[in-house]
């Protein structure tokens, strides 16, 4: 891996193949920006140590959770309840009871059903932001305007319209059919068929909540695995080197056969898996990057380390949700003196990596 930077990205452009998700030519986040900017929310919620700012922040970041992953209106979240309009045992939020003719159901991915159940928890804020999320519109988009900006981005790439259209179009770019991307967002007159496929709304509701507990658990990242977006791809004869930009800012190489890039699809901007086993990862105890010829280097401190008689596995921590298991020989630790909190260097090369798409 080259050194793992984590530049402030740039916003893209989408274009005409997402229906009326999104003008062609308008600028919107991508899901690498998207979570750059979640993450941007939750560090400045937990920012202060006045009590009643503190809950404050928590309801500005609960009302971006919402349009950031359901894709709402802004107007439809101010007026949710969220005790009586989110079911965190179905995982559905309805917006709209109050406009009868405008209410809709939104599955909710498991892992954002529990943080806001946890949210909850806590009486104070229960208290304020139980009975109504009722906020002064022009307050919330300051707030998110305020955000983009620390991240970065231009602020009117933080509105929530913006956030809005950009999941819209993220769910387009991960295979969701435009029916179901239509009726999560919202639209009055979604269009329930393709080419070869016809769906009912009932289906829909399926596959979308499907489709989101799938997005939720790769996220959240099966260890070994760096889920992120493809920024780069070098063919040659027969191989191509492919370079992934995870979630976390790391620059992953894989190199797959130029067969199985055909196959799959693969080209810039698309979201891909890249996986890698065990015993394939290498440590070395430097604070330095180590001088090896395997392309991918990345820092971490190990968690935990479990001991075998014949083999000793090892937990690294090498972002703020992405951990690294390397099992290697027990005579290896006994070398390398390792131990829990030591910072290392997680080694594999290009070709011990798996590379998925959904």
């Amino acid at each position: 891996m080259k050194a793992s930077h984590n530049p402030a990205p740039r916003p893209s452009s989408r274009h005409a193949d997402h229906g009326r998700i999104v003008e062609e030519g308008l600028p919107c986040l991508d899901s690498l920006q998207l979570e750059h900017l979640e993450r941007e929310f939750r560090t400045w919620a937990k920012d202060s140590k006045r009590a009643d700012v503190t809950i404050s922040r928590k309801r500005i970041l609960l009302i971006f959770l919402l349009i950031r992953h359901t894709g709402a209106k802004l107007h439809e979240v101010l007026d949710l309840s969220p005790l009586s309009d989110i079911d965190h045992d179905r995982l559905i939020v309805t917006f709209g009871k109050s406009i009868p003719e405008q209410v809709r159901s939104v599955p909710l991915a498991h892992a954002l059903a529990l943080e806001i159940r946890d949210l909850f928890t806590d009486e104070a804020f229960r208290n304020t932001a139980g009975q109504t999320l009722g906020v002064d519109p022009a307050f919330v988009r300051r707030k998110f305007y305020e955000r983009a900006l620390a991240c970065g981005f231009p602020k009117n790439l933080g509105s929530p319209e913006m956030i809005r259209k950009s999941r819209g179009v993220e769910l387009m770019q991960s295979n969701m059919p435009l029916p179901a991307v239509q009726m999560y967002l919202g639209h009055s007159t979604p269009n329930l068929t393709s080419a070869y496929v016809s769906f009912s709304e009932d289906e829909i509701r399926v596959i979308t909540s499907s489709f989101l507990q799938r997005e939720s658990h790769r996220k959240t990242s099966a260890r070994n695995s760096f889920f992120g977006k493809i920024t780069g791809i070098r063919p040659a004869d027969i191989q191509a080197e492919v370079e992934l930009t995870t979630l976390d800012g790391q620059i992953i190489s894989s190199v797959i056969t130029l067969d199985s890039l055909h196959r799959l699809g693969l080209k810039t901007g698309r979201l891909a898996t890249v996986e890698v086993k065990a015993p394939w990862v290498t440590l070395y105890k430097t604070e330095n990057e180590p001088l090896c010829t395997a392309e991918n280097r990345i820092p971490g401190v190990i968690t935990r380390i479990k001991r075998g008689r014949v083999n000793t596995e090892y937990l690294l921590r090498i972002g703020p949700d992405t951990e690294l298991c390397v099992i290697t020989t027990t005579d290896s630790l006994r070398r390398l003196e390792l131990q829990e909190r030591d910072a290392v260097w997680a080694v594999f090369g290009s070709y011990a990596t798996i590379l998925r798409v959904d």
